[in-house]
């Protein structure tokens, strides 16, 4: 073939190559990349939202940056059963770290530490020194894949919440978990919590969480982190993270120290989630897990068996 006519149809083919992936990616568009941080859902006095059935809110946790912030993860890996510190920087848009943040939650920033299959959990509040970086102990019993999410807010004005996410590797022996099992109680540290509420895609739903103890109701829980209880959910999978808070708070006049303790969240899709719940009693903070499916058939409020994972918190 003539040299010309053979660059001319190479050409050719190449646009027709290059047009067909162009036409098939603005078929299917960013899914994670430009999804903004979690948000919450809630009004501060509590109440439910005017329009209960609404889009769903974006996932947050799933991108190491964004709005100018990025999570600098300065341990990427550590080894199963021993404690090592954990250490990270908030940077922003040009390199700097951050050492500003506003105060929510009794806490600068909260670090949730959770395992590629949900099994083990940890919220966790780590020192922040004067240059920005912060550090915190941190011990994890299994091997394999986990999620480092830390948020928090700078204090800047205008300055949004931001949940940032980056991957950890824990090395050793790995045996994959499934994520538990659906059950509509859990049981942690001799406590009894019952979950009656479920999940429901771009749908404002309530879920009530009735703590007890030795077949007694809990009426004298103590605030933590500025509530009677704290919430947090990640989706199975991609672990998107969800961030819900109580319906009223200590002290204002009207939201009792339980037995109950109640939140309103919406999915941000459909799909199985995990539901971690930090409360404080008797000078201790414990967690109970639940699983929760969102939409179809599977939406049955969970929990697993106490030994089937590794839930905890810290300061």
């Amino acid at each position: 073939m003539h040299a010309g006519l053979r660059i001319t149809a190479y050409a050719a083919a190449l646009a027709a190559t290059f047009g067909t992936a162009y036409g098939v990616g603005q078929g299917i568009g960013p899914v994670v990349e430009n999804e903004p941080p979690a948000r919450h859902d809630m009004r501060g006095d509590g109440s439910q939202p005017a329009h209960p059935e609404r889009e769903s809110p974006p996932a947050g946790g799933l991108q190491i940056s964004e709005k100018g912030y990025t999570l600098d993860l300065a341990t990427p890996r550590l080894a199963a059963g021993r404690t090592a510190d954990l250490r990270f920087t908030v940077r922003d848009g040009v390199g700097r770290a951050v050492t500003a943040f506003r105060t929510e939650h009794d806490k600068e920033l909260h670090l949730i530490v959770a395992s590629r299959d949900l099994n083990t959990y940890r919220h966790l509040h780590p020192a922040r020194a004067a240059d920005g970086t912060w550090s915190i102990p941190v011990s994890l019993p299994r091997a394999g894949g986990y999620r480092v999410f830390a948020d928090f807010t700078p204090e800047r004005k205008g300055a949004e919440n931001l949940t940032l996410g980056a991957d950890l590797a824990v090395s050793g022996a790995y045996q994959p978990q499934p994520v538990p099992a659906p059950h509509a109680t859990a049981e942690t540290d001799g406590y009894e919590v019952e979950l009656d509420g479920t999940l429901r895609p771009g749908a404002t739903r309530a879920l009530k969480l009735t703590v007890s103890r030795d077949g007694r109701p809990v009426t004298d829980l103590q605030p933590y982190l500025g509530a009677y209880g704290h919430l947090v959910a990640l989706r199975s999978g991609d672990l998107a993270y969800l961030h819900v808070h109580p319906n009223g708070e200590p002290g204002d006049g009207t939201t009792t120290p339980g037995p109950d303790i109640s939140f309103t969240a919406t999915a941000p899709s459909t799909g199985t989630y995990r539901l971690f719940l930090d409360f404080k009693h008797d000078g201790k903070v414990h967690t109970a897990a639940f699983t929760v499916g969102a939409g179809g058939a599977a939406g049955e409020p969970a929990t697993e068996a106490p030994h089937e994972s590794s839930v905890g918190h810290g300061h």
